[in-house]
């Protein structure tokens, strides 16, 4: 391992826990953040509040703050909450589907220039339903960033949501997905989500303790994804990466899969593993 090699954070999304315990009463958010501490991760993100922030600190989490939106007025008021509650990283889903390029870029300079001036640093998130929820879309809107402003734009990889619209194969899932390598290296932030080209969110688990052939797969592409970012040369002392687990509200996971938090828990394991296995190759 290299000295000053980068460290893995591992955030934990609060989302994972809607709905957790299945078929009992849903555990108050004090609960759910000291499950998320005793699971061992090691930050929360989420729309911060000060509440949130309380309990963060409590349990001694960092915190990554989370907001969507598609209006110029409302930058300012989200950033300084999240920073408010904590937050140095945020994450933003940006626009809506059909939000175009221009309006994208548009959105994307007013945000960074918003964050640099609250001295917090604002990402991107790859995202069905915003202005990155394709490929062509993301690239057009990093490169108009680029060409207005000089600079990389910061993004949150989460290519759950490209795989799907590109109905990828997992033997191509790092030829077609990591297109960008500089914008994956500069990214602070990672959602990883096992996934396929049908579906973009697979069981971890089989519900009795086993990987999935499906996860598996997924954790060859994480390995290649790690290796691009451990390779990057942007000075990032760490990484924030989320198993990010969606739960059965809102239509990502099923009934009749394991739940999406306990799911979590077992991917940041293997998160880890994989981490661990790149850094020792470095």
């Amino acid at each position: 391992m290299k000295k000053n090699t980068p460290k893995i954070v591992h955030m934990a999304n609060l989302w994972s826990l809607v709905g957790y315990p299945p078929k009992k009463k849903e555990w108050d958010i004090e609960r759910k953040i000291a499950a998320i501490k005793e699971a061992g991760f090691d930050a929360i993100t989420t729309l911060l509040t000060p509440k949130l922030a309380r309990l963060a600190r409590k349990y001694d989490l960092g915190v990554v703050g989370f907001f969507s939106s598609a209006k110029m007025n409302e930058f300012r008021g989200f950033l300084e909450s999240q920073k408010k509650a904590g937050a140095y990283d945020i994450n933003v889903q940006l626009g809506d589907h059909d939000t175009t390029t221009e309006r994208a870029v548009a959105l994307a300079v007013r945000l960074m220039e918003e964050s640099k001036k609250l001295g917090v640093r604002a990402s991107v998130e790859i995202h069905r339903d915003t202005c990155t929820e394709t490929p062509e879309k993301t690239y057009a809107l990093a490169d108009g960033y680029r060409k207005k402003t000089g600079e990389l734009l910061s993004m949150t990889p989460d290519f759950s949501h490209i795989s799907v619209v590109k109905h990828l194969a997992p033997s191509n899932f790092t030829e077609r997905i990591i297109e960008r390598k500089n914008l994956v290296q500069f990214a602070p932030q990672i959602h990883f989500r096992p996934f396929n080209g049908h579906h973009c969110q697979v069981p971890v688990t089989d519900g009795k303790g086993r990987l999935t052939p499906e996860v598996k797969d997924c954790l060859v592409f994480l390995e290649d994804l790690f290796r691009v970012w451990l390779n990057g040369r942007y000075g990032h002392e760490q990484l924030y990466v989320c198993p990010e687990m969606g739960p059965v509200r809102g239509g990502y996971n099923f009934h009749s899969l394991p739940n999406s938090w306990e799911e979590a828990i077992v991917l940041r394991k293997q998160i880890d593993k994989v981490w661990k296995k790149v850094v020792k190759s470095l």
